[in-house]
């Protein structure tokens, strides 16, 4: 379609999704799976795309695989600008909701302390009824290791995720006391993700 002389193209400054679409959404889910199903170990999203702002490429690539019209997604403020914005909006439908607790995705950074307050939790009926929490780190692999445990983990682990604090693993075990309820969490550094369920319980 042309544009009349004088006509701005909306969608110019909204950054670029996946390259392949479909099959970089394919591969992009496949990884996530693998991540959930093997909690603390890391996985490259190689085929997520260039962000815009500060958000990170796996941040990018798991919001435009996993989000969508009927997933609505929470900013932290650093996150929502209106490149951002424009980007999920364009790219997966999500509504970007103005609460915590309407939230099915949120995206935040380790200083929009406190990171679970006011999410839902689902509730023992519907226990999947709550939110995941994407969380952007430094980096993934280094930092002080901890011992992981649960379903998914033969035995245990030990997984280190950088910049975590004590109140962090605080509020984790608060999480943990909800079962079967609570959030599930995924770390992102780069073009890299690992995921914490809820059903991982975490030790010094």
């Amino acid at each position: 379609m042309s544009l009349e002389p004088g006509a701005t193209d909306i969608n110019t400054d909204i950054a670029t999704g996946f390259a392949d679409p479909v099959h970089g959404s394919q591969r992009t889910f496949r990884r996530v799976l693998d991540a959930f199903a093997h909690p603390g170990r890391i996985v490259a999203l190689d085929d997520a795309p260039e962000p815009p702002g500060t958000l990170n490429r796996a941040s990018a690539g798991l919001l435009l695989t996993l989000a969508d019209q009927d997933t609505p997604l929470w900013l932290a403020p650093e996150y929502e600008t209106p490149a951002v914005c424009a980007f999920v909006k364009f790219h997966t439908g999500a509504p970007v909701m103005v609460a915590r607790a309407e939230a099915a995705f949120a995206l935040l950074s380790l200083g929009d302390a406190p990171l679970f307050e006011g999410f839902a939790v689902g509730s023992d009926d519907y226990p999947d009824r709550s939110a995941t929490l994407v969380i952007e780190v430094p980096v993934l692999g280094a930092g002080a290791a901890r011992t992981w445990r649960g379903p998914g983990i033969d035995g245990t682990a030990r997984v280190a995720v950088a910049g975590l604090d004590a109140a962090f693993w605080q509020g984790w075990a608060a999480n943990g006391a909800l079962a079967p309820c609570g959030v599930d969490v995924v770390f992102t550094a780069g073009s890299q993700l690992l995921a914490l369920p809820r059903g991982i319980v975490v030790d010094d």
